[in-house]
């Protein structure tokens, strides 16, 4: 795959790797993909416009209070701007908001990846707030993108990886709109064809 091509959900996410910023440890790292997968974990990647902006630390900071729990379910999170990774450090150090992130902040400065999930706005240089989550297998399971001026519900986010995290070990299986753990879930079959009501109340 070409990197002007963009990566669909169900489709296989062709290897990348960027630098880091590792507030964990106050130095730089990199991660890729390859590493994730031979390490069976979900990738979560979150990209956002820019350092020393408004909305992104509101986000980041949402982003951390789930952290902890999205890494109990077998994923890492990196969020992604095409910041540098000097920017991040210096920005995660200045911004209150950011004083519990914990998480990789991935740099993009060619805007390579951004342009590979298709959240790369030319017109600024920037990345659209999108996110995305990739299986242990690396194939693209959930995209959600936003427009610069809405910040997204990190809830949503947690429970989209929750219902991910099920599926995959009981593929069998569908989780119905606004499914939580230890909610019903579905089983299609042709007995439950126009009676997915009657199945939602058994």
């Amino acid at each position: 795959m070409s990197e002007e091509a963009i990566v669909r959900v169900g489709c296989d996410v062709p290897d990348f790797e960027m630098e880091t910023y590792e507030p964990s440890e106050s130095g730089f790292g990199k991660v890729s993909l390859a590493d994730q997968k031979k390490a069976k974990k979900w990738t979560i990647l979150v990209f956002y416009p820019a350092d020393f902006t408004f909305v992104c630390p509101t986000e980041l900071a949402a982003l951390a209070d789930k952290y902890e729990m999205l890494k109990g379910l077998g994923a890492e999170v990196i969020s992604v701007s095409t910041d540098t990774k000097f920017s991040h450090l210096a920005w995660r150090d200045s911004e209150k908001l950011l004083a519990s992130v914990r998480y990789p902040m991935g740099a993009d400065p060619t805007g390579r990846i951004s342009k590979l999930f298709g959240v790369y706005d030319a017109g600024s240089g920037l990345a659209l707030r999108g996110t995305f989550i990739i299986s242990p297998e690396g194939k693209l399971a959930s995209a959600e993108v936003n427009f610069y001026n809405c910040g997204r519900n990190m809830d949503e986010l947690a429970r989209k990886m929750e219902a991910n995290a099920y599926l995959q070990k009981h593929p069998e299986e569908a989780c119905p709109a606004k499914w939580k753990s230890g909610g019903k879930t579905l089983t299609p079959s042709a007995a439950m064809v126009g009676k997915v009501y009657e199945a939602m109340q058994a």
